[in-house]
């Protein structure tokens, strides 16, 4: 359970989507859930969440009567209705009555077991709470927008719709309309009735009285109803008459030092409340999200009163959507309202003063952090485009925080506080954008003129590098300001100088370490707290650590093969300084990994280092790791955060989980510790919250099994075409486009975003609108007219009887029409046309014009002129351009008819042979305009094509290029190109980086290949990490002669073969680089403990392949002497080997291989291999005739299985090492010339020795005794 908690925030454009239960229980719909809050005059606490609507909330209330106050109902936009109890957070049961999205709910005040709901199509249904019942009626053909039953008479309910119409039905008689209220012109927004059941308390106009005292004609009592629409105004009506009694027009606050936003007013979402202790008292929500209490018995300009009035800052800066009323057990009444400020107000009616705020989220909570020099201010990145800043430390208000938008514009996804200046906060934005905010000020941000293309992942502060650490003039900077992004770039910021241009490190790096190959994209880095070094992850699993401030590579940790989302360096006030240099990574593996790179840091080596095992490793996780933080109280504490939903505490030392956190619903993202509290942590997540909770409070341990997430995710995926199509349907008319508090439903590569969060996951956020609910008109003329299709779709071929042939355009359309006129004005055509040839032209005849325009084919060439002319101005009103075009080319205006073609777009390929007619200038310009309409009509190849016949090879391959047509562009530039062309290079690099985005390896390796960046070549193609592609990227680096990455990605693989005791195939891999020797007879001491050990039945499970020289001996030749042996035999390496294969040579190298601290929770096939370890070593030193270091390395290969738990395989290694007993039979030397640590290792592995021995007698003799006791007994078989 969480101590405190940030929720989403209330969804918007909903008549009732909040209420508050006879005990202060306040529920909110927001997203899919609804949220239980706990209010008191002074203060409120989230205490819960009803989950379990697949889509928006769009209606919640209460049940107002004893007895029956913890159970309430919600509605949803999927149609259905929820009865849950509050108190068990537990669903009763759920009711599917509608079919098309609710729009309102209300529990009725007077039946305790009525509740009415209404939905986009007009259907109102009733439930019956203690029957199960449903019954639906269709009062009006219009959209609801609310309702509200009467608080007096059971079977009365108002229904406001959104063409202003509001009419009372009565559902004991099914639906039959009462009254129709006519008076508003635009949608209902609110309905509430008068709490008391008369008429008589309000002043009535004159030409209102003549029935005043609020009964009917027929003598049945009225009540007043009120109503707020969006045509500004709140009405009071009489139910008795059926009239409007009375028109608030809402007054325009102008908000002091702002001016007048014209667009407010369209904003508008007007809501009405009636407090029950106030009759003649009415509050509405206004413009700007001011609430107005208005006095009904008074009378002039100003009947209303502003709450919050009594001080700045109290109002809600934006429309109010509900309100909604509780009376304390002290007589005060509480109103509380939500707003699309987010922010959820509680407002006392007699002071007309705000109570308290409850901020909430509308977003993706993607980054949290504490200050660490304000203590207790934390900061929260959110998908809302707001950063909050929140003093979690404040004693008067335990949601005192503060809201910054200024300057950001977009999802906040990173964010980091200056480590010594105070209130100095640098945030990161999902369109690439750095700044820093003062939040103590109220000026804008400072905003960094480098922007990132990507998504900004992380931020940290840390010492300048070249080239800003050379100093400026004001002196050298303390600190500079490193960006990473999802590009894969990091920028170094001048923060005294944002205006400057950020460098990208990547230059430095290349520089100093000599890297002419191209660098993995990165995805994180992180900042030791000395400054000394600085870690950074990369996209293709790989963390690099660089010392500062030259950025010389230490030593590369290659123990990811995916994405790495997450580092964090240990805190540096360790109280063990061993601890200090602990680096914790996490990647879109589920496992975490801790490395002590101390050693390295201490000790920097000439050339860089490759660690491949951890230190420590922690399991549990069953999804990608998103975020992790250190505890600043303990050491070796950690808290990582998943996509598996949870968030879990570690003791790294132990690799035990210490507690497990799953309060959140969906995955989570980020997390921080308290830096005042050992026991609390602060988490986010994509549920739109930031939860506090403390580690000595949590049920669960682990995380959980199993595919929870995974089927979770899968249920919210759902069809995403499916999906998708709704959307588009209600977003062109449905209420089913309710906004969230902004964001649409839910349906996220790194993580956070797993660089960038998925389709799917960024379904989840949408940018803020203020446009109301649009309507389902326009929906339901789209099903009607796809409904219609239907038919069509389903017929396999169409009846070609029934089709006509169609008959072509005519080019002369009017003179044609002439021909069919009445046979008399035909033959007077043929009389006028022979006065026309023999010179006798009629009065206004003019061939080929007005009504003789078709005799112009019939006469001279002017005639047909005129009439070319005049067809032509019909082609053009018709926009036939084509025949437009015909028709000038025969009239000999060929440069004419091919630029209109170009204007018009009617460019053809006949044309374009026709242009060379008009002379090579106009032939080229047809050319290149053609090719602009081919790239209109997406006809790439063909515009390319083009391009060649005007000698334009250049840019017919950057048309292609720039079109993601690499494979095209390759074979034009291959074929016309010489060879060595950088254009060339530029292509097959284009497409590499997109085969390789889009995990299509082999053929990304291919392009790097030809492109000459073999080390690439190599790298990618590993990055798939099965066997296969590891030994291929091995074979490619050690061809291309990248004899260091073709050493890491050989052992890379046979580290994989040898888990899964592929003996036979792990020397095949070794044996192609004569280099790795050292490690062939490494495994080949492993091959033989595993297949001795297997053969001795200590191992559960026998090896997939093994050598002949692997099998099992003589029973009492030591193991030491069979390895000597087989080295002598299959490696050649032996006593009086010398060079780079002398024992001494070969154990300097293998001194270099890391070997973790032993623990329980390493698989004992790594136990083995880092035994066996030991064992190579012992077995070199043996040679080389230290028998000091012989004696030490053979007691850590004993004590490895020990303490790794694995006490019957360290009996039976001893048994094979000294089947004597006796551990001085492998030395030389007399035990006097041994020193100290030498002799203590032999005095441990002879008591080692002898303890398994002794083990092994008494069990024996055990097992004797009993025989024998048996036997005595004749109870022998």
């Amino acid at each position: 359970m969480h101590e405190r908690l940030l929720p989403a925030s209330p969804n918007w454009y909903c008549s009732r989507c909040s209420d508050v239960s006879g005990g202060g229980l306040l529920g909110v719909g927001a997203k899919t859930t609804v949220y239980l809050i706990d209010v008191s005059a002074s203060s409120c606490r989230v205490v819960g969440e009803l989950v379990g609507h697949k889509d928006l909330v769009s209606g919640f209330s209460f049940c107002q009567h004893a007895g029956q106050s913890h159970v309430c109902v919600s509605a949803s936009t999927d149609g259905s209705i929820r009865f849950w109890d509050s108190d068990n957070k537990t669903l009763i049961r759920e009711h599917a009555a509608h079919q098309s999205p609710v729009s309102a709910v209300h529990w009725s005040p007077v039946d305790k077991n009525l509740v009415v709901s209404g939905d986009e199509k007009g259907i109102v249904s009733c439930h019956w709470y203690n029957t199960g019942d449903t019954s639906s009626f269709f009062p009006e053909p219009r959209t609801i927008f609310c309702l509200t039953c009467s608080p007096h008479t059971w079977n009365c309910v108002a229904v406001g719709y959104k063409d202003g119409m509001i009419v009372l039905i009565d559902v004991s008689k099914k639906g039959e309309v009462m009254h129709r209220l006519r008076g508003h012109d635009d949608e209902i927004h609110s309905l509430t009735w008068s709490p008391v059941d008369r008429e008589d308390f309000l002043s009535s106009k004159p030409e209102d009285c003549e029935e005043s005292n609020g009964t009917s004609a027929e003598g049945e009592k009225g009540c007043y109803l009120a109503s707020g629409s969006r045509d500004q105004t709140v009405r009071i009506w009489s139910t008795a008459k059926g009239k409007s009694v009375m028109t608030l027009k809402l007054p325009f606050l102008k908000k002091r030092g702002s001016a007048v936003d014209p667009g407010v007013k369209e904003r508008l979402w007007l809501n009405v409340h009636w407090p029950k202790g106030r009759a003649t008292q009415l509050v509405s929500s206004c413009f700007g999200g001011e609430l107005v209490l208005w006095d009904l018995t008074r009378s002039g300009k100003q009947r209303w009163t502003l709450l919050g009035a009594s001080s700045e800052g109290q109002n809600h800066s934006r429309i109010v959507f509900n309100t909604s009323s509780v009376q304390l057990q002290d007589g005060r009444e509480l109103l509380i309202s939500t707003s699309m400020d987010r922010e959820i107000k509680c407002w006392d009616l007699a002071s007309l003063d705000c109570r308290w705020t409850l901020p909430t989220l509308g977003g993706f909570v993607y980054t949290l952090t504490f200050s660490p020099v304000g203590a207790g201010c934390l900061a929260l990145g959110v998908g809302d485009n707001m950063i909050r800043v929140w003093n979690t430390l404040s004693t008067q208000n335990q949601y005192d925080t503060r809201s910054f938008w200024q300057g950001i514009k977009s999802k906040v996804t990173a964010l980091t506080w200056h480590p010594d200046k105070e209130g100095s906060l640098c945030f990161g934005t999902d369109d690439g954008k750095v700044g820093i905010y003062d939040v103590f000020s109220n000026k804008p941000p400072q905003i960094s003129s480098s922007y990132h293309r990507k998504t900004v992942y992380t931020l940290a502060w840390g010492p300048p590098v070249p080239p800003m650490s050379f100093g400026a003039a004001g002196g050298k900077l303390p600190y500079s300001l490193y960006s990473c992004a999802g590009e894969g770039i990091i920028l170094q910021h001048d923060p005294s100088k944002l205006s400057g241009e950020a460098s990208d490190i990547d230059k430095l790096i290349r520089e100093t370490n000599n890297i002419k190959h191209k660098l993995s994209p990165h995805t994180d880095l992180s900042w030791k707290p000395d400054g000394k070094v600085v870690a950074i992850g990369n996209e293709d699993g790989c963390i690099d650590v660089y010392q500062a401030p030259s950025l010389k590579l230490l030593c590369s940790i290659q123990q990811h093969h995916k994405i790495i989302n997450t580092l964090r360096w240990h805190h540096d006030h360790s109280s063990t300084p061993e601890l200090r240099c602990l680096l914790a990574s996490g990647s879109s593996n589920a496992v975490v990994y801790v490395h002590d790179v101390r050693p390295i840091i201490e000790n920097p080596p000439d050339s860089p280092v490759v660690l491949t095992e951890p230190y420590r490793r922690l399991s549990g996780h069953t999804a990608k790791i998103t975020g992790m933080a250190w505890s600043p109280h303990h050491d070796a504490r950690l808290v990582t955060v998943s996509y598996d939903g949870t968030a879990q505490v570690w003791d790294v030392l132990q690799e035990a989980a210490v507690a497990n956190y799953r309060g959140h619903v969906g995955y989570l993202l980020c997390v921080d510790w308290s830096p005042v509290d050992p026991d609390v942590i602060w988490t986010g997540g994509k549920d739109f919250t930031v939860q506090e909770w403390r580690v000595s409070k949590q049920e669960f341990t682990k995380p959980p099994k199993g595919k929870k997430m995974v089927d979770l995710k899968e249920k919210m995926k759902g069809n995403p075409k499916q999906k998708r199509k709704n959307r588009k349907n209600s977003g062109a008319g449905g209420a089913a486009a309710l906004e969230t508090n902004g964001q649409s439903p839910a349906g996220g590569e790194k993580v956070v975003m797993g660089q960038g969060l998925s389709e799917e996951e960024e379904d989840d956020e949408v940018i803020q609108t203020n446009s109301p609910v649009p309507l389902p008109a326009t929906l339901e003329t789209q099903r009607r007219s796809s409904a219609a299709a239907a038919p069509l779709k389903s017929k396999d071929k169409p009846d070609t009887s029934l089709l006509k042939k169609k008959k072509p355009r005519s080019m002369l359309p009017l003179s044609t029409s002439m021909d069919h006129r009445p046979k008399d004005e035909l033959l007077q055509d043929c009389v006028t046309l022979a006065a026309v040839k023999h010179n006798k032209t009629p009065a206004g005849c003019v061939p080929g014009h007005g009504e003789h325009i078709h005799l112009g084919l019939f006469a001279d060439r002017q005639a047909l002129r005129r009439m070319f002319e005049a067809e032509v101005e019909a082609h053009v009103e018709a926009g036939h351009y084509d025949s437009v075009v015909y028709l000038q080319l025969w009239s000999g205006d060929l440069e004419g008819a091919l630029q209109l073609a170009t204007e018009k777009g009617e460019l053809s390929d006949h044309l374009l042979s026709m242009a060379p007619m008009a002379g090579f200038r106009v032939w080229s310009q047809t050319v290149e305009a053609y090719v602009k309409q081919l790239c209109l009509q997406e006809q790439y190849l063909k515009a390319a094509s083009h391009l060649l016949s005007v000698n334009k090879l250049y840019e017919a391959v950057e048309l292609l290029h720039s079109h993601k047509l690499y494979r095209e562009a390759i074979a034009l530039v291959k074929a016309r190109l010489p060879a060595d062309d950088p254009v060339l290079k530029e292509l097959y690099a284009s497409w590499a980086t997109v085969l390789e985005k889009d995990g299509h390896y082999s053929a990304a390796a291919k392009c790097y290949l030809a492109s000459g960046a073999s080390f690439d070549a190599a790298k990618v193609i590993a990055r798939k990490n099965d066997m296969s592609s590891l030994m291929t990227g091995a074979s490619l680096a050690r061809i291309s002669g990248e004899a260091d990455l073709a050493q890491t990605l050989a052992l890379r693989c046979t580290k994989e073969l040898a888990d899964a005791q592929d003996w036979v195939a792990v020397q095949e891999v070794l044996s192609s680089q004569e280099s790795l020797l050292v490690h062939r007879l490494h495994l080949s001491v492993a091959e033989l403990l595993a297949v001795t050990l297997a053969d001795s039945k200590a191992l559960p499970q026998a090896c997939v392949s093994s050598h002949s020289w692997a099998s099992p001996g003589k029973r009492n030749v030591p193991l030491l002497h069979r390895v000597k042996d087989v080295w002598e035999e299959q490696f050649g390496v032996s006593q009086k080997s010398a060079g780079c294969r002398g024992a001494g040579a070969l154990l300097q190298e293998l001194t270099s291989v890391e070997s973790p601290t032993p623990t329980a929770n390493v698989p004992l096939s790594q136990v083995l291999l880092y035994s066996s370890l030991h064992l190579t070593r012992s077995v070199l030193s043996w040679l080389s005739g230290d028998d000091g270091r012989l004696m030490k390395e053979l007691w850590q290969a004993v004590a490895w299985l020990c303490n790794a738990g694995h006490f019957i395989v360290s009996a039976e290694l001893c048994r094979l090492l000294f089947p004597d007993g006796d551990v001085h039979v492998c030395s030389h030397k007399n035990p006097q010339t041994l020193d100290e640590t030498e002799e203590a290792a032999v005095s441990s592995l002879q008591a080692f020795v002898s303890y398994h021995r002794l083990y092994e007698r008494w069990w024996s003799s055990s097992a004797e005794s009993l025989e024998s006791g048996a036997r005595s007994f004749g109870l022998s078989s």
